[in-house]
């Protein structure tokens, strides 16, 4: 299956980049990483957030065919790892927005924000508003670290400054969605659930991990990881490699140190490659002939390119040791050692394979593209410590799981990704004709039917619960 011509169009489109300042602190992501490993376990992360957590409604909206309840509180991974989340974003804001008449019982849906989905009105006219006159279900729309009110101040748009504060915002909306399913329970609302699009869906996967009841999911225009979105989908070209790269070389404690602690081992993971040199030697000559296809990152390959980006890596690294040695003599050591390490990074899909097998390089530009590739495959590891699914708890009954993909999504790459009927038995996918961005823009109402079945799947098999 091809991909969305529209998709590759769209995002043409847009010229924002995404990371501009690279990686994030090295200390965070430790911090990221250490903290991952309990919300990535429901046994663990399940008493964090206290049934009878906090929240608040500040104001009260009546309109002719619903109430929306405007509230806030504040975001629980505050409290556990404190400094993490910028100042604007500790404050979680959402809208509750319910109907005026009751059907029958009181469902509520919690939706995510997908990549660019500030404040609430998008959500709420092309969802949440539907849902209500067409089944009376109530929508919650929880407003995302780092979007809208919470935004920080020298964000530009939905541009994340670093890699970092993806996971950040991850870990943030697992724990919020914890603290706002236990005040509806509170409150008396059932059945619950959570959807979302796109980014907001693959969120609402990570928070169902955690939850400890069974509960209706369905995650639209997501799938297993991120790190295929920024490593072989149209975004990857979004994405500051430059400064990555330049990180990389000069701060030998993503080398040294947060490799180390990289812990998803799946068959599409950061490791696993290394199997693959060690069993296969021989492998590689075959593959002798693919091309380095450098402009799908959209990096150039020029010599000015690359001498540049030793004069700028050049600065030296700032530490206790101060200046580091020349990055050029640095990327020479590891060119040959650390092989197996960028090999291992990759999944099978065709685009990685073109990257980290091509033997037909000069030797000149040998250097640069082996940065290239050591950036890709530590994107790829940190991605999916963090958000690949396999990296935390299977939901309680994926039977209640109805994921809507669309099958030429040049957002979210399939190829060479575990697949969720892998890693979550029982869940259903239905797929749709089109891209990422088609499927956006038309087929909401689809959306919104995956949801109504999902929630009538919950009450034919828990109608006590």
């Amino acid at each position: 299956m091809g991909v969305s011509r529209l998709d590759v169009l769209y995002r043409k489109l847009l010229l924002t980049k995404l990371f501009i300042q690279g990686w994030g602190k090295p200390e965070d992501l430790k911090r990221i990483f250490e903290f991952r490993k309990i919300i990535g376990d429901r046994e663990k992360c399940k008493h964090l957030v206290p049934r009878d957590y906090p929240v608040f409604i500040d104001k009260v909206e009546d309109h002719s065919d619903c109430k929306i309840h405007n509230g806030h509180f504040i975001s629980p991974l505050e409290h556990f790892v404190p400094g993490i989340l910028p100042t604007e974003s500790v404050k979680a804001r959402f809208q509750f927005i319910i109907p005026k008449k009751w059907r029958k019982h009181r469902p509520v849906c919690i939706h995510l924000a997908g990549t660019g989905d500030h404040f609430f009105w998008r959500r709420r006219t092309l969802m949440a508003r539907p849902m209500i006159k067409e089944t009376g279900m109530a929508s919650l729309l929880l407003e995302n670290p780092y979007y809208g009110y919470r935004k920080p101040k020298d964000q530009v748009r939905s541009s994340l400054k670093n890699v970092s504060d993806l996971f950040v915002m991850g870990g943030a909306l697992i724990l919020e969605s914890a603290a706002l399913l236990h005040w509806l329970e509170r409150e008396g609302y059932w059945p619950l659930g959570m959807t979302g699009i796109s980014m907001g869906g693959h969120m609402a996967s990570l928070a169902v991990t955690n939850w400890p009841k069974p509960i209706p999911l369905i995650p639209c225009l997501s799938w297993t990881t991120a790190s295929s979105v920024f490593t072989t989908g149209v975004l990857s070209k979004a994405v500051n490699w430059r400064e990555l790269e330049k990180q990389y070389a000069t701060h030998t404690v993503y080398e040294e140190e947060i490799i180390h602690l990289l812990e998803y081992c799946g068959t599409d993971s950061f490791r696993m490659g290394q199997d693959f040199v060690r069993d296969s030697p021989g492998s590689f000559d075959k593959l002798s002939d693919l091309a380095l296809s450098s402009s799908l990152l959209g990096l150039g390959s020029q010599q000015d390119e690359r001498v540049g980006l030793r004069r700028e890596a050049a600065g030296g690294r700032v530490g206790a040791g101060g200046r580091g040695p020349d990055p050029s003599l640095l990327l020479e050591q590891r060119e040959g050692d650390d092989l197996d390490r960028m090999l291992s990074a990759v999944s099978s899909s065709r685009p990685h394979m073109d990257m980290l097998h091509a033997k037909n390089i000069s030797r000149g530009a040998g250097q640069r593209q082996s940065l290239q590739r050591e950036s890709l495959c530590f994107m790829k590891g940190v991605m999916d410590e963090c958000t690949h699914i396999a990296n935390f708890s299977v939901p309680l009954d994926p039977s209640l799981i109805i994921i809507v993909q669309a099958k030429e999504d040049a957002y979210v790459p399939r190829t060479g990704v575990r697949s969720l009927q892998e890693i979550w038995p029982g869940c259903e996918v239905r797929y749709l004709d089109g891209g990422h961005i088609s499927a956006y823009l038309f087929k909401q109402a689809i959306f919104r039917q995956a949801i109504y079945d999902a929630f009538d799947r919950f009450l034919q098999k828990y109608p006590m619960l």
